[in-house]
């Protein structure tokens, strides 16, 4: 597999990288991240790659992120070529309750603040950034197919919310004729495996492809912290951040580097860094339609896009889920063989002949699915 070899995402026709570049590293204005000539290189790197896919958001260094996109898109004449995603939810007025969230007011006032920014006439793929806890299902659905039917958008999608709101509003497409949602752009990695209890069923169910934000961890999955060498020593964008209020970057537990250690010992056994076994197990995983990778060196992103040039022996990715794999809770402790075994009276569960749709089957309790 490389770069070049394109998954149409969910349901959709639309065809994209497995890995897709994230540019959310595009501008220094948050005291980190790359400045434009290295965002160029970057960009110019993963194109030349052969990838199509290019995620960031209204938000990303305050629009910043957005215009460098557009502006290294135009140089290149790459418009018909590349897939752009970008997102809305995040307020950028103080005091503006409606410049934010994800009312209809706020989404027509954000799409067009990301059409002039990355200087297009429409968005590949539109993605709700974070759940409100406000607005209902049916204003944002009803709101993103006018924006399909319009033209400024192409496909739609949600980022980060429950599963329970991601299944009303696909469910609700599907019953209004409103434009499906193609992709759940969601964090997942070793150390955060917790969407395989419900959200990857979900996707595989109702047909949106995952989208995996933070594939690294924030950094703790890079390879710049080796238990071998030490422990955790600080530094990089995962110590900078891990005293604010961002969950993202809440990621240094003991259960966490006991990870990072197993982690180390199989990528040394396969001859790989970190950071590409690591991508590599996330973009293998069950429902994984693209991963995003991000960068503020090339050699960061030229390490990445090498993580799918090789595979991972079954024995080594099962010692990584082992050591990585979630407490099982309730009700998932109901799903697992031995009571679906009482509620079948002893036959096997989920038995189905190769292309029987859906041929989904849940193996155990919060540990993925097949």
């Amino acid at each position: 597999m490389s770069v070049d070899t394109y998954y149409t995402l969910g349901r959709s026709g639309l065809r994209v990288s497995r890995l897709a570049l994230g540019a959310m590293t595009f501008g220094t204005e948050w005291g980190w991240g790359a400045d434009e000539d290295m965002a160029r290189q970057l960009f110019n790197t993963y194109i030349d790659a052969g990838g199509n896919f290019i995620d960031t958001a209204d938000g990303y260094t305050y629009g910043t992120s957005e215009a460098w996109i557009g502006k290294f898109v135009a140089e290149r004449e790459l418009r018909d070529r590349v897939v752009i995603a970008t997102k809305f939810t995040y307020n950028a007025e103080p005091g503006n309750p409606n410049a934010g969230g994800n009312g209809r007011k706020n989404i027509l006032r954000a799409v067009e603040g990301s059409l002039r920014r990355l200087g297009t006439d429409y968005i590949d793929l539109y993605i709700l950034h974070t759940w409100d806890q406000i607005t209902p299902a049916e204003e944002v659905m009803r709101t993103l197919d006018d924006l399909v039917q319009s033209g400024k958008v192409r496909h739609v999608g949600l980022s980060d919310t429950p599963a329970w709101y991601a299944a009303r509003a696909q469910t609700l497409a599907e019953w209004r004729g409103y434009e499906p949602l193609s992709t759940l752009q969601l964090e997942y990695s070793l150390v955060e495996r917790n969407i395989e209890r419900e959200f990857i069923p979900l996707g595989l169910e109702l047909g949106m492809g995952i989208m995996v934000w933070s594939p690294l961890a924030s950094g703790l999955l890079s390879g710049k912290y080796k238990p071998s060498e030490g422990g955790f020593s600080g530094g990089g964008r995962l110590d900078t951040m891990r005293d604010t209020q961002n969950p993202a970057f809440q990621k240094i537990t003991e259960q966490n580097w006991q990870i990072v250690a197993e982690l180390e010992v199989v990528a040394k056994e396969l001859g790989h860094s970190m950071a590409q076994v690591a991508v590599n197990w996330t973009v293998n995983r069950p429902g994984v339609a693209s991963v995003i990778v991000g960068a503020t060196k090339l050699a960061q992103l030229e390490d990445n896009l090498k993580a799918l040039d090789f595979q991972i022996p079954n024995e080594l990715s099962d010692r990584l889920e082992a050591i990585s794999r979630p407490e099982t809770q309730f009700p998932y402790s109901f799903f697992g063989p031995e009571i679906q075994e009482m509620i079948h009276g002893g036959k096997p569960v989920g038995t189905k002949p190769t292309g029987y749709y859906p041929n989904v089957l849940i193996e155990s309790a919060g540990a993925g699915v097949s």
